[in-house]
Formats: structure tokens, C-alpha cells, sequence
């Protein structure tokens, strides 16, 4: 008996994606007999409108409104009105790119493997000079660290990876997202999986292509956000950080220590240390890089750059929700 899936498209003005995108989905929906949802969470650049001329005349797609805005309760709406006498739900980033099989691959392998959620390896493409920088650097140790849904392409049992399909069962069961997450609400949601006894695999059947910020400063509010995140969800299931997730906390107080420099010139050293491991690193991954990413010169610096932005992004946004919530009232962290 073939198992039924759930296509669901959270959207926020992707109206530069949308179209091609759910062109794509159709072949697989119709090679499935899936339906597809797009959550919408109140675009303004008209990604309704194209997506609603779109379910006109195709009876798979489904457009619903997310007042919430959010991707976490944009997949639990979509779940809770269509997910009955469904197995699978896929979710699909309205901004990447994806194999025309992707998701016939994550189903075969769900029902091959009889996991409860399979997550995805993800390569990150730039195409503007900044975001080929910061391609380069999230592509490698010094920009994710070592996690293996980043770096890695062996297929195995993990904690946590970048969402792709889960048995809707199981995302029942945890009670989906944590709404009250805008960030790291995919770990989060892993970890409660885990809990459970339920199994994530990292497939290497498929992947997907993920285009990053293309300026510093959506590069810093991003990792500002997956910094809170993550400290919001050791606090919330008072976990132990990794290895790699502990080493950027270091960043921010380096910073700070360094503007004591006029008291001795000391204080500065960790600060240059830093610095220059993260040029060093992003060279040495421009190197193995430069023809896949089209990396000048020139332009190698800017890895090292893109490397700094995101460890003290992720840095300050962790402290800061510390700080937060040890000054935060009982009952309202």
C-alpha cells in the first residue's frame, strides 16, 4: 500500500520563487498524488496572488493564510487542516533550490528505512560577490562548525539537520513546532523527537541548494536570531551545548574585552587571534572552493568577514537572551 504525503510551502514575498517552484512540486505532487499547501504569512510583494492563479487551475495546490507569519506555525496549520489520513509531511523552503526527484527520494527513503523524519545535507550557493563569501564560509568548518547536515554527506542517525519530511504521526505526537520559536524551532522540535524515541536521519539519497543573505546586515540579523534560538532552547530543556555550539560564546566577550586595549594593549590579543584564524580559515576554504564558488582573489578576504559577522551575530544573540531571561520576570522568559 503506497503511503500519502503532504507538500507544504511556508511563504513570506517569495514572489520571485514561488511560480517555478510550485511548477516543479506539481510533477512530483501529480507522480505521488500529493497535495501541496502554501502557508502563506501575509506577503506583500504578491505571492498569493500568483500562487492563488496557480490553484485556479491546479487542484493540488492549496493556498491558506498564516496570520502567525511564521514557518513553524505556517507547517502546523497546514498539518492540522490537511494532515489527516496522511503519513508524510514535506516542508519545502520557498528560497531554495531543489532535484526534480527530491521529494519522491525522501519518501523512498522514509518507507525504505522506516524512520520518522528524514532531514537533508544543504549546499549553499551565492550569487553576488558577498554571498559567494558567505557560501564559502557556511559550506566549511569555519562557518558551521562541524555540523553534519552542513559539511557532511554520509547518510546516518543524527540529533538534528535541515527539515525535509517527517511522519506526520510522529509530528503529532511531539506537538509539531514550538511557536514561540522564530529561530532554531527545527532543533528544538529534533530534540523533542529524540526524547520520544523517535528516530532523524540524514539522508545522502538527496539534497537541496540554500541561497544565503546577500548583505552584512541581513547575514547579522540572521545569526543574531539563530544565536537566541539556540540559547532559548537550552534553556527551555536545560540542555548541554556542544562543543562547537560553546566555542562562539567566547566571541562576544573577546569584543568587549577589547575595548580595554587603551588601558593595555593586551586586552586586544584575543580579538586579533580571532580575527586571524577566521581570514586563515576562509582562505584555506576559498582554496578548496574558489572554481565551485567563482571566489576572485581579491574577494577571499570577504570569507573571513562573512565568518567574523556570524560568529558574533550568534554570539550576541545567545548572550542576550541569557541576559534576558535572568532579568525576565517568573513565567515570562
Amino acid at each position: 500500500m503506497s503511503q500519502t504525503c503532504l507538500i507544504v510551502v511556508p511563504t513570506l514575498n517569495e514572489a520571485r520563487h514561488i511560480g517555478p517552484l510550485l511548477h516543479d512540486l506539481l510533477i512530483e505532487a501529480e507522480a505521488m498524488d500529493a497535495r501541496i499547501v502554501v502557508a502563506d504569512g501575509g506577503s506583500t510583494d504578491g505571492t498569493p496572488a500568483i500562487v492563488a492563479d496557480i490553484a485556479a487551475t491546479e487542484k493540488r495546490v492549496t493556498l491558506i493564510h498564516n496570520p502567525k507569519r511564521i514557518q513553524s506555525a505556517a507547517m502546523n496549520l497546514a498539518v492540522a487542516e490537511f494532515g489527516d489520513d496522511t503519513d508524510f509531511v514535506i516542508r519545502i523552503d520557498a528560497h531554495g533550490k531543489y532535484p526534480a526527484d527530491y521529494c519522491r527520494k525522501l519518501l523512498a527513503e522514509a518507507e525504505r528505512l522506516g524512520v520518522d523524519s528524514i532531514v537533508v545535507p544543504m549546499t549553499t550557493v551565492g550569487r553576488s560577490t558577498f554571498q559567494r563569501a558567505v557560501a564559502t564560509a557556511q559550506n566549511s568548518l569555519v562557518g558551521t562548525g562541524g555540523s553534519a547536515h552542513r559539511t557532511g554527506k554520509r547518510a546516518q542517525q543524527v540529533d538534528h539537520g535541515h527539515h525535509a519530511l517527517m511522519r506526520v504521526a510522529a509530528y503529532r505526537a511531539v506537538g509539531g513546532y514550538d511557536e514561540t520559536f522564530r529561530f532554531n524551532e527545527d532543533a528544538e522540535l529534533d530534540y523533542r523527537l529524540g526524547q520520544a524515541g523517535y528516530r532523524v536521519w540524514l539522508t545522502d539519497a538527496t539534497s537541496m541548494t540554500y541561497f544565503p543573505r546577500s548583505t552584512m546586515s541581513g547575514l547579522f540579523k540572521q545569526y543574531f536570531g539563530y544565536g537566541g534560538g539556540r540559547a532559548r532552547n537550552i534553556v527551555k530543556h536545560r540542555m548541554k551545548p556542544r562543543i562547537r555550539q560553546m566555542v562562539p560564546l567566547v566571541i562576544l566577550p573577546t569584543v568587549l574585552l577589547a575595548v580595554l586595549c587603551f588601558v593595555h594593549w593586551g586586552f586586544l590579543v584575543p580579538l586579533l587571534a580571532w580575527g586571524a584564524a577566521c581570514f586563515a580559515l576562509g582562505a584555506v576554504a576559498a582554496r578548496q572552493h574558489v572554481k565551485e564558488y567563482g571566489l576572485r582573489l581579491v574577494q577571499v578576504p570577504l570569507v573571513g568577514v562573512a565568518a567574523m559577522i556570524m560568529h558574533f551575530a550568534w554570539s550576541s544573540g545567545f548572550w542576550l537572551h541569557l541576559a534576558r531571561t535572568a532579568t525576565a520576570r517568573p513565567g515570562t522568559a
